[in-house]
Formats: C-alpha cells, structure tokens, sequence
C-alpha cells in the first residue's frame, strides 16, 4: 500500500477521496437534496449490497476459471456449462434430501469429476494448442447445454435455503428517518450475506493455497517451466488434474449459490461465461485477489448500471474491461 501512494500520489489522493465520500453515503442521514439528486438512500443501499454479493457469486465462478485458464493456460469455454451443470446437480440433491447444505459437496464432487475427464481426456492431448481447446470446448459447452435442456426442459429451478436463513437480516445501516425522529434500519436477505462471507472465505483459502504451501509452489512452478519441474520427479500431470478438478468444482458449487440467489436456467452457462472472461480480464490472469477485484467491479457496475443506467447497463460492464485493456492490458492485478 505504501509502495502505491508513492508511486502513484494523484490516484491516492482519488482514490482516498472516492471511499471518503463513498463511506459518508453509507453511514450517514441522506440531506434532502441528494435524496432529489440519486433518490432514496434505501435503492442506493440495495444496489451496492447486491452488487457486492453478486460479486462473491462472479467470483466464486472466476476463480475456478481464473485457475485452469489464467494459471493452466487451458482454454475451457466449457466453464460456464460447468456451472450450470453444478445447479442442477445441486437442485436434484436439495430436492430429494431437503438438506440445502448438502447440495455443494455434491455438486463440487459431480462436476469436479467431470472435471478431471476434460482435463484427462480433452485438455491433456492438446496442451498448447489454444485454438484446438477453443473450438472442442465450444463444441463441448454446446453439447452439454444440448443435453442439460433434454434432462430438465427449459423450466426456472430455484434452490431454496434452509429456515434459519431464509427472510431479511435487520443491519446497522440508517436508510431514512421518520417524522417522529427513529431512524428505519436497512433490512437484507441474511442468505445472500452468508454467502457472500463464504465466497471471501474461498477465497483467502485459495490465495494462501497458491501461495503458502507446497502444491501451490508446484502449481506456480509448473506453469512457469512445466519440463523443468518434471525434471525434478514431481508429478506434474497428476498436479494439473487436482488443479482443474477443484476449479471445475468450484464452478458447480458456484452453479448452487446461484440457483439460491437467482435461479437455475438454460442460458446461464453462457453468461456466466462471459462474465468470467470479463472478471479474469479486467482482474488479470492467473491472480486470485484480481478476480476478486474484478469480480466486485463487475457486480457493481451490473447493479448501479440496472438501477440507475438502465439502457446502458450492458455497456457500462464492457467499458470497464476496455478501459482496464486501454491503460493495463494485463489486468488490474496481473503480472506483466
């Protein structure tokens, strides 16, 4: 932090500037006049927590993409069927088990499953060959889309919570007064909050994982001279598939979080793809806490733009990750 503010003082001075004002529109009793401005403090409030936890949502998606493509170097356009494939599995166990919690080991075993015969079977006879791996993993998204609508039809699934984390959770945030002087409380799904404390939970645990032990130190080191370490007597390949199993996993536990939050549809693999490229682009490849500034970039600019930009929700997504491309093509966090 110290090294930035030296290097870069004007863009402190914003950026400190940006969070003041930021934090002051959280905490504080809106004047009239702002409300007039931006509307209701109560629409602001739930544009940014849900921008934030849909965020924890793209990141839980990115980080297994951000894993086999970014650190791997393995093109898997399959990564959004991935995820849909990890809600249903996830319905289907919630469904006949009616345990809610249930639903992520056994979508992450499913998919991580799944995971591990691409790698094997796809992924492993075509290392290095990016465009081979672009077009079979197309062709295999859309074989498994083709499939996944045969099994479930085009129906909306909705993967529901247990009781104790279903309805709003009363937070410390001030939204409005009334005329007698009390002060109204935000309220907020605790479900989506729980959540997303999770996601930075998966997170952390992935960042020490890559970074603090062993297998982290192998991982790094295959990507960087893959011969050389094999050199060694490590067992490289053996590496790579835990590696893309976890990633595949983590994309079908995302696939549940998403049918809590959402819902569980044909379509959703292809926009949460393109929502992973945009994260592991805009965050930079290979870094798991630039995914999870891209993804929270991402998440807000979805739901402000949705709120307060409604034509150009869609464009205000993609003009970040051109700016990001424009002035640091590897990412906001990415290595040169």
């Amino acid at each position: 932090m110290r090294r930035f503010v030296d290097r870069h003082p004007l863009w402190s001075v914003i950026i400190f500037a940006v969070v003041a004002v930021l934090l002051w529109m959280i905490f504080a009793v809106w004047p009239d006049w702002l409300t007039d401005a931006i509307g209701r403090k109560k629409v602001f409030l739930n544009a940014l927590f849900n921008g934030i936890t849909l965020g924890g949502l793209y990141f839980l998606v990115a980080s297994g993409f951000t894993l086999i493509f970014g650190l791997m170097r393995n093109v898997n356009l399959a990564h959004g069927s991935l995820y849909l494939l990890g809600g249903y599995v996830g319905y289907l166990t919630a469904d006949a088990t009616g345990m809610w919690l249930l639903a992520f080991p056994a979508a992450f075993i499913v998919v991580g499953a799944f995971g591990v015969l691409l790698q094997i079977f796809v992924f492993r006879r075509m290392e290095g060959e990016d465009l081979r791996q672009t077009l079979v993993t197309i062709g295999i998204s859309i074989v498994m889309a083709d499939l996944m609508l045969w099994a479930w039809g085009g129906d909306f699934y909705n993967i529901s919570p247990p009781e104790w984390l279903s309805g709003p959770m009363q937070t410390f945030f001030v939204t409005s007064v009334k005329r007698s002087g009390e002060l109204v409380y935000m309220k907020y799904p605790m479900v989506r909050l729980v959540i997303f404390a999770a996601s930075i939970v998966v997170g952390v645990g992935m960042w020490l994982l890559l970074n603090r032990t062993r297998i982290g130190m192998l991982i790094r080191a295959g990507v960087d001279d893959r011969d050389m370490l094999s050199a060694t007597g490590a067992r490289i390949q053996l590496v790579f598939v835990a590696v893309f199993a976890f990633g595949a996993g983590l994309a079908g536990v995302a696939g549940v979080v998403g049918g809590t939050f959402q819902s569980v549809a044909p379509g959703e693999d292809v926009r949460f793809l393109l929502a992973s490229l945009v994260v592991v682009i805009v965050g930079g490849m290979g870094s798991i806490p630039g995914a999870a500034l891209g993804a929270l970039l991402i998440g807000l600019a979805e739901q402000f733009g949705s709120v307060y930009f409604p034509t150009y929700a869609v464009v205000l997504t993609f003009l970040i990750m051109v700016v990001v491309l424009a002035f640091r093509p590897q990412g906001l966090m990415g290595r040169n």
